[in-house]
């Protein structure tokens, strides 16, 4: 374990907080008038799911977890969760569509993930910035539609609804910023 300070909590921050591991959903520095600086935390359970409010002054010491993080193929999805395999090791591991949350809808068959692990057990996936999906089902395109034509709902072949220009049809294959879940351009191929 690691000791921090307050100072170099952000999001996405695995925090070990009496046993037990949270990851942080949220930050906000607070400044109260003549008092010194605090750190308000949303810290949610990895285990349970409990979300909990917390506020560290600047001169606490907090224990980073230490989360390995793998590069693994994604192989399939079943009533278990998903399934990665480790590319060294041939290693498999099931995570939970629980601690997976919505990267769910960015993941096919074959992609490449960065799984994370905290003893021996996989937490959740950090999916690619960008990924490269099918459109599925969405109105017929317009003829002569430019991209500054507007936009429609169109859901994509792991059921995740992006807004896409008007000259994208089913079948087009697009790429979206998984940050954000917006639509980026078109991938020819």
């Amino acid at each position: 374990m690691t000791s921090i300070g307050p100072s170099e909590v952000r999001k996405g921050t695995k925090l070990l907080i009496e046993g037990e591991l949270y990851i942080v959903t949220d930050t906000q520095h607070i400044t109260p008038g003549n008092w010194r600086a605090m750190l308000a935390c949303k810290l949610k359970s990895i285990t349970s799911g409990l979300v909990l409010s917390r506020t560290f002054r600047m001169s606490d010491n907090l224990e980073r977890a230490d989360v390995e993080e793998k590069q693994m193929d994604f192989l399939y999805q079943d009533h278990e969760g998903f399934h990665f395999m480790d590319k060294d090791t041939y290693e498999q591991y099931a995570v939970t569509e629980e601690m997976i949350g919505d990267s769910k809808f960015h993941l096919k068959e074959g992609m490449e993930c960065a799984v994370q692990i905290y003893e021996e057990s996989p937490i959740g996936i950090e999916s690619p910035n960008f990924v490269e999906l099918a459109v599925a089902e969405t109105e017929p395109s317009l003829k002569g539609a430019t991209a500054s034509g507007g936009y429609k709902p169109a859901t994509l072949e792991t059921g995740l609804v992006v807004k896409v220009p008007q000259f994208v049809g089913e079948g087009t294959v697009i790429k979206i910023d998984t940050r954000t879940n917006e639509y980026v351009e078109r991938v020819t191929k």
